[in-house]
């Protein structure tokens, strides 16, 4: 039994599909604790990241070494003076320290801040100063402490800085920080409704938002994972996301590991489909899900056999339903598109059990009760024009949006309207 059950009641239709889930936790429910932890103990040797690089290096991390490299960064940063509360900004690309550091930042009760490595200095100082950053960890490449110390200075403030894999002056080696260091660490009180996580929008209407996620976000992709992606138990899913945006917490960490399969990482600066598909191939992935612009290239450039590939899924733009055809011709696979936001999880998809259409986005997950809507809050008929809106079904919290955007609460009573 995949741990996720221990979570959740599902009510599947006659071909699969998913027709309700009802989730249930504790209040003090933690993912570091409860699923990671979880896992280790009782099946330690289980796979959990399979990582490469462009310069052919090759990690194998099983849910016992996730356990105990994230205890040691814990410790590390528990000694650092991190703890419960403290926002703590992540720009580690594609390494696989960020999956150490999410689970640690996790079990301290941190808040943790995934930032892209392409961000400039003037971004920096908005992120640094908006959120009140009290520690950064990055990478030790594309200059980015050189940009991040130079943020710092512009910003006028103070946060404890670290690097992996290299020593940087002015940053703590994170990497040597942890050799020799605890490898158990003790459970910390948190609440289920803490702050875990914090994105920033991208800013497309004004300065970026803050999105806070409390500690029930990755119970809620559960559905992305299983019913979208069908990710599989002992499975290998490859999500084509750097970790500085959403799309790595929908497809490189929670609902896969909720399900059991283990997330496949290729570390890469410069885009090169073809050497996804030669990854697939080599690694043997079950699953994958990228952006329409890698299956266009794909389909341009000629598909190969990926005879262990099973589900492939796409979101982040239109797909072309020419793409879809060719590559369902090719593969076999059909291209199964899904929908959400910075401040939810999956809202629609062509899930498991359902036919996709190409060029449509799917239907309503079952997760949320949602309607289209026109601009006076009311229902549209069949074939009218409406915006996507989640309507709860009952006071108190929605498990899987948002519960707050930084400092902004007017904007959050907004979007909430009705």
């Amino acid at each position: 039994m995949s741990i996720y059950q221990k979570f959740c009641t599902e009510l599947i239709g006659e071909n699969g599909n998913l027709e309700k889930i009802t989730l249930h936790y504790p209040d003090n429910f933690n993912f570091g604790y409860d699923v990671v932890d979880a896992i280790a103990d009782e099946t330690p040797e289980k796979r959990a990241l399979v990582w490469c690089n462009t310069e052919n290096e090759e990690h194998i991390f099983t849910f016992g070494d996730i356990k105990k490299y994230s205890n040691q960064m814990a410790n590390v940063l528990a000694d650092e003076g991190i703890g419960r509360g403290d926002m703590v900004m992540l720009v580690l690309k594609r390494h696989y320290e960020y999956w150490f550091a999410a689970i640690a930042l996790h079990k301290l009760g941190a808040v943790m801040i995934p930032a892209t490595h392409m961000l400039t200095v003037s971004d920096f100082v908005y992120r640094i100063r908006a959120a009140k950053v009290k520690a950064i960890i990055c990478t030790s490449q594309n200059e980015v402490p050189q940009k991040i110390s130079a943020a710092l200075k512009q910003s006028g403030t103070d946060a404890k800085l670290f690097c992996v894999q290299a020593d940087v002056d002015g940053f703590v080696n994170l990497t040597k920080a942890m050799d020799g260091a605890p490898t158990s660490f003790s459970r910390v009180q948190t609440d289920v409704t803490d702050p875990m996580m914090l994105y920033f929008t991208s800013g497309t209407t004004g300065y970026p938002k803050g999105v806070i996620h409390d500690h029930s976000y990755p119970l809620a992709h559960i559905v992305t994972a299983k019913y979208w992606h069908q990710a599989e138990d002992g499975g290998l899913h490859f999500t084509v996301a750097e970790t500085g945006w959403a799309k790595a917490s929908w497809g490189k960490l929670y609902g896969q590991w909720l399900v059991g399969s283990a997330v496949m990482v290729y570390d890469f600066d410069n885009f090169d489909p073809k050497q996804l598909t030669n990854i697939i191939n080599h690694y043997g992935v079950t699953s994958f899900c990228a952006p329409p612009t890698v299956y266009r290239y794909l389909v341009r450039k000629g598909i190969p056999d990926m005879p262990l590939l099973k589900h492939a899924t796409t979101a982040g733009e239109m797909l072309a339903p020419e793409v879809f055809r060719k590559f369902t011709e090719r593969t076999g696979l059909p291209l199964c598109e899904g929908y959400g936001q910075t401040e939810t999880t999956l809202l629609l998809a062509n899930f498991k059990g359902n036919d996709p259409v190409p060029g449509s986005m799917g239907v309503a997950s079952p997760f949320y009760h949602i309607e289209l809507q026109n601009k006076h809050g009311e229902p549209v008929a069949t074939g009218e024009i409406g915006e996507v809106v989640i309507v709860p079904q009952k006071e108190g919290r929605q498990t899987g949006v948002f519960t707050a955007y930084l400092d902004n609460d007017e904007q959050y009573q907004y979007v909430w309207r009705g």
